[in-house]
């Protein structure tokens, strides 16, 4: 009888080291599988922050608006994200500028003719053409006046440059005046393209 008690106490004592060894394997596992996650969530975070840079970097930039020049459409100390992407300017964009020809701060203006296109206004009526067409512009603020030292339009706006103004006519110093004059698209930072401040307002810009 002892032997056969002292070889099933044997087998229990055995019973329990197997279920100890597989609790044992199924803790390490456990730990391992927890460990591999946190590497690939932290991986992945590190990826997704190298694309945010290199996109805000290479892609899309953010700039504040400073000045009434554009009002009612955008507002002093709105924030905007724009885009230089495979950008080709086109009519009624809204762009930032690096600088004009006697201007060398940063504008936001919005492209109204771009190259080989025919532009006239009339500063009786306030009337933009472009091509031969009056332009529809809910978009503006006040009518469309002729500033100082204005710029002799040229009977097509030439290769490489835009004209632009402010969407606020009467207070936007813009290619009406020869401060500013035509601007080269080399001179173009980036198109506007969602407004992420103010809150309330946030939204595509257009």
């Amino acid at each position: 009888m002892s032997n056969k008690k002292l070889d099933k106490e044997t087998d229990e004592e055995n019973d329990v080291q197997f279920r100890s060894d597989i609790e044992s394997d199924d803790t390490t596992e456990e730990t391992n599988t927890i460990t591999n996650m946190i590497f690939e969530w932290a991986n992945a975070f590190i990826i997704a922050i190298i694309v945010v840079v290199l996109l805000l970097t290479f892609v899309f930039r953010q700039v504040t608006v400073d000045g009434q020049s554009m009002t009612d459409t955008l507002q002093d100390g709105d924030r905007l994200i724009i885009s230089n992407f495979m950008y080709k300017p086109q009519c009624g964009d809204i762009v930032v500028v690096s600088h004009g020809e006697n201007y060398n701060e940063p504008i936001i203006k919005r492209v109204i003719a771009t190259e080989g296109q025919a532009l006239s206004i009339n500063y009786e009526t306030g009337a933009v053409s472009v091509d031969g067409v009056i332009l529809k512009e809910d978009y503006i603020k006040g009518k469309t006046v002729e500033l100082k030292r204005p710029i002799d339009i040229p009977d097509r706006i030439p290769e490489g440059y835009v004209f632009v103004m402010g969407d606020n006519r009467q207070g936007s110093l813009d290619s009406r005046s020869t401060d500013i004059g035509l601007i080269p698209v080399e001179n173009i930072i980036g198109k506007a393209e969602f407004r992420i401040y103010p809150t309330d307002a946030m939204g595509s810009v257009y």
